[in-house]
């Protein structure tokens, strides 16, 4: 017995030290924007019936997805990827107090915002001026909190509003399409402040400012964001520019509105300014989150 469970940990440590090595190897050198473009296209492709349905029916068991919370009957998804965009069933997740969880996610890291920097894992930090691309706003969130979601296959992907407010702000920054994986967050500079991303900022009602920053990653090149359609992710073009847009009139939301959605899987990462959230912080690390959630 103790010799099967030393070769098991053995088998294991090898394993992973070989997907880190392939990791290190490939990553580099994938053009991870096409691959995204192309697994996006694969994902929408409506095959014929019977096999759309047997690849939906394997996808929702190979990763457990709950499909009594789906709105639909799995036979109404024409395509995998509006099986992966799904919407809930109604009322499945009551709005709860307070600030709300915007996803269903694993919480990666958290904690307070120190000189304008947020962690992205053990010893490595981020400039959150970076990753808002503006510096005067992200000097508003300084002494805040910043939360940042991991969002997985098995997870639903709609984001929605944490706070009651009006959006009066959006910037689409293009950028890389690193994964956001273990391997990646730990290995990557300034991940999330590279890779492709949607910011969005509130100005709510009881809670301040708010920003929620949606980041694409391999095979996630597309993000589409309900409150602005001209917000174009993952363009196959030589124009790579920032594009923001200032909304006069804000745009009125409210708390568990849906706000985006990710085509595969990523990262919402939230920030709030000082006092929004008190005594939360490091402790978040590694809960499981459902959206709609309040935090007390």
């Amino acid at each position: 017995m103790k010799k099967n469970l030393t070769l098991t940990f053995v088998r294991g440590r090898v394993e992973l030290a070989m997907n880190e090595l392939l990791m290190k190897i490939l990553m580099p050198v994938v053009p991870k924007g096409d691959l995204s473009h192309w697994v996006g296209k694969f994902a929408q492709r409506k095959w014929p019936e019977p096999l759309n349905h047997i690849i939906i029916r394997k996808f929702a068991k190979a990763y457990n997805i709950d499909l009594d919370e789906a709105e639909k009957e799995i036979e109404d998804y024409d395509s995998l990827g509006n099986f992966f965009t799904r919407r809930l069933r109604p009322g499945i997740r009551p709005i709860g107090k307070g600030i709300l969880h915007p996803a269903d996610a694993v919480i990666r890291t958290a904690g307070k915002i120190d000189s304008q920097k947020l962690l992205q894992a053990k010893g490595k930090q981020y400039s959150c001026a970076e990753l808002l691309r503006n510096s005067h706003l992200a000097a508003e969130f300084e002494g805040g909190t910043f939360i940042t979601y991991y969002l997985c296959p098995t997870d639903y992907h709609r984001v929605h509003s944490s706070v009651d407010g009006n959006i009066f702000w959006s910037c689409h920054v293009p950028g890389k399409f690193w994964p956001v994986n273990d391997w990646s967050v730990n290995n990557i500079p300034n991940l999330f402040a590279e890779n492709e991303r949607v910011v969005t900022v509130i100005d709510s009602i009881d809670h301040g400012r708010v920003a929620l920053v949606m980041v694409a990653a391999t095979n996630v090149g597309n993000i589409e964001m309900f409150y602005d359609e001209n917000i174009c992710t993952n363009r196959r073009t030589a124009e790579q520019r920032v594009h923001e847009h200032t909304y006069d009139p804000p745009k009125p939301v409210k708390k568990g509105d849906e706000i985006g959605m990710f085509k595969m899987g990523s990262t919402v990462i939230a920030l709030y300014g000082p006092v929004q959230i008190e005594d939360h912080g490091s402790f978040l690390v590694g809960l499981r989150t459902k959206v709609n959630a309040g935090f007390r």
